[in-house]
């Protein structure tokens, strides 16, 4: 009776063979062979490295080579209980749900076991996928948590051929790795995704901005600077500050330099290894925020974008991430066909990180940058979209159909964790964050087992989710303690000041319900223009619902509906004349295609609880808060009926 890999995972334990011999004998010899097969089973304990479930292997290069698992190839099994369970027998193929596609079970080859390869191959697992990962790090790499490991370097030609000769399709999770080898894998009939044409576009900086300004995508002014004649052309044309970048090898902050006057030029060059290394220019962008799109692309060419995120940077390193990004859907369709039509002009599958710029005019929409592979700006996927950036690449490049790349949650933040310094102490602070999100409700965490931390180096990160972007902001302020600028969820305007003793009913009910909002001024007669631009911005800061004060012919809630596309409750203020009636029958007299809710005259608490069950639509904890308050209402007058039947209605009027 031999044990399947399934087995194994549950009792702790990697069994290799099986006997179908063993399965179908009697009983008796079932038991004769039992002492046979403990002892078999003792013996492979003796070539294996056993672990938990809640442990990965760890195998060093010493211990494979004195196993018999080790072979002249210098490929050494990494993998772990969770692919054991997901292992099936060879002889039965999985084939994918397009005819084209490799089936299930294929063998995906990546160059580069970093925490890419560690995400990639954890996305893999619970689709029967088999991943062997290229990278030389000992004696494991954060990938063999759930992967093979072949020990070598992935910029070395005769390690990618070899390392390549037994898989179905070969991809990258850095794109710094040696084209020639790839070109020649696809001469041998071995599929590489993206195509090794776009890697060896993508790994020359400049040789991708030619590529995007050849193909009409959208991209800042950009010369080579070959030498110090050309430098000068670069300044006399763009001005300073200029932007320097070295052409290869540049990622996470490295590779560029900013040149803010003259005197910095020389420095500029020399941190950048001098012109001989290959640099070129860029002219400085004015811009508003930066943003990010991970755009998918199939073997077919189909081409699906993620949403547009914002991303913050610390150093010229990405430090958190805010999806969706706060803009307006207009702007946001802007930048993913910015980022759709660059990913498009490409050949060969994958997931590609899309870098952009929002200029200070707020309309127009640049690209930076883009990779050829998941991207820091797309680990919010994980948790908050329908399908990860990770899944979404493995089943581009093996011919399966695109997963859904829309939110599943109303908004997440993810924070990357990184060493202030090196060390043990670093080590600890990064681990004590770390501690922290376990304690915050929609908080994941991500640790990337590096042996040690240093200044700068990425170890881990944190996603929080939520029902909204303002809720994932607070979930991570807990844990970090960082401002995350958290905005009001409702606006609450009026014309003037004197309109405020009625409209602070509004901010008291909103209050009692924890619901953030913000109180301002705004006169549709005497500032037109802060009315026009707060109704047509209200929304991209994450304001839900405006609640105006409507005095007279109710102008403000009028004009405030028909610009901005969120609901909006009018408060028919009382005043000298009319008593608000004036108000009231203006509000509800409002055009066709212009909805403008209102309540009674002079009840802004009304209007708070409108806007709350506006909120409550999308966030749980304020649903239940107002059912909690209804119910609150109903105890309360049912107490009141009781009390008015026990004492009648004289000693109640008396108590009133």
């Amino acid at each position: 009776m031999a044990l399947s890999c399934a087995a194994a995972a549950r009792t702790g334990r990697m069994v290799i063979g099986s006997s179908s011999a063993s399965a179908s004998s009697s009983s008796s010899s079932s038991m004769g062979g039992f002492k046979q097969q403990q002892q078999q089973l003792q013996n492979q304990k003796q070539t294996m490295m056993l672990r938990t479930i809640n442990t990965k292997f760890k195998r060093t290069t010493a211990l494979a080579k004195n196993s018999s698992r080790y072979n002249n190839n210098n490929r050494i099994s990494k993998t772990t209980l969770t692919m054991a369970a997901a292992s099936s027998n060879s002889n039965q193929m999985k084939y994918s749900a397009e005819n084209d596609g490799l089936p299930r079970d294929a063998k995906i080859g990546i160059l580069g076991g970093g925490q890419l390869g560690r995400m990639l191959a954890i996305a893999g697992a619970p689709m029967g996928v088999r991943l062997n990962v290229l990278d030389p790090t000992e004696p494991s790499c954060p990938a063999s948590i759930a992967a093979e490991q072949t020990i070598g370097s992935f910029r070395d030609k005769a390690a990618v051929l070899e390392f390549a000769k037994d898989c179905d399709v070969v991809t990258v999770e850095i794109e710094h790795i040696d084209c020639d080898a790839l070109d020649e894998l696809v001469k041998n009939g071995i599929d590489v995704q993206p195509t090794p044409k776009t890697l060896r576009t993508i790994q020359d900086k400049y040789a991708q901005k030619v590529h995007f300004r050849d193909n009409n995508v959208k991209i800042g002014p950009f010369m080579d600077v070959p030498d110090e004649a050309q430098l000068q052309n670069a300044v006399n044309a763009f001005g300073f500050p200029l932007m320097l970048k070295s052409k290869r090898l540049a990622y996470d902050g490295r590779g560029n330099a900013v040149a803010k006057t003259a005197s910095d030029l020389d420095n500029a060059v020399k941190s950048l290894g001098g012109f001989d290394t290959g640099l070129y220019a860029e002219k400085w962008v004015p811009f508003e925020r930066e943003l990010a799109v991970m755009v998918a692309r199939s073997k077919s060419g189909e081409v699906v974008a993620y949403p547009v995120v914002e991303t913050v940077h610390e150093d010229n390193i990405c430090d958190t991430t805010f999806a969706p990004a706060m803009i307006s859907n207009r702007m946001a369709e802007k930048a993913q066909a910015v980022a759709k039509s660059a990913i498009a002009s490409f050949e060969g599958a994958g997931i590609f990180g899309v870098e952009l710029f929002l200029l200070e005019d707020g309309e127009t929409v640049l690209l930076n940058e883009c990779a050829p592979r998941p991207h820091n700006s797309g680990h919010y996927t994980i948790e908050a979209c329908n399908c990860s950036q990770y899944e979404m690449h493995l089943r581009a490049i093996c011919g399966w159909p695109l997963g859904d790349p829309q939110l599943k949650v109303g908004g997440s933040v993810m924070k990357n964790i990184l060493g202030d310094g090196d060390g043990e102490k670093a080590m600890t602070k990064c681990h004590r964050i770390m501690g922290k999100a376990l304690t915050v409700p929609g908080a994941s965490v991500h640790w990337y087992e590096k042996p040690e931390v240093k200044k700068a180096r990425k170890v881990g990160h944190i996603t929080t989710v939520g029902a909204s972007l303002n809720e994932a902001k607070e979930r991570m302020s807990e844990i970090t303690g960082d401002d995350y600028n958290v905005q009001p969820s409702i606006g609450i305007i009026m014309g003037s000041d004197s309109d405020l003793p009625t409209m602070a009913a509004a901010a008291d009910v909103l209050k009692d319900f924890g619901i953030k909002c913000e109180v301002t001024v705004i006169s549709a007669h005497r500032t037109p223009q802060e009315m026009f631009d707060y109704s047509k911005k209200a929304h991209t800061r994450g304001i839900r619902a405006i609640i105006a004060g409507a005095g007279g012919a109710a102008h403000l809630p009028g004009m405030v509906a028909a610009m901005t596309p969120l609901p909006v409750i009018g408060v028919p203020v009382p005043l000298k004349y009319l008593d608000g009636m004036d108000s009231l029958l203006s509000i509800v007299q409002m055009p066709k295609g212009v909805p403008t809710a209102t309540v009674a005259i002079g009840n802004a608490a009304n209007a708070g609880l409108l806007a709350a069950r506006i909120v409550g639509a999308y966030e749980p904890e304020v649903l239940k808060k107002m059912e909690e308050y209804q119910d609150n209402m109903t105890e309360v007058v049912l107490g009141k009926a009781d009390k008015l039947m026990t004492n009648g209605y004289e000693k109640y009027l008396k108590e009133m």
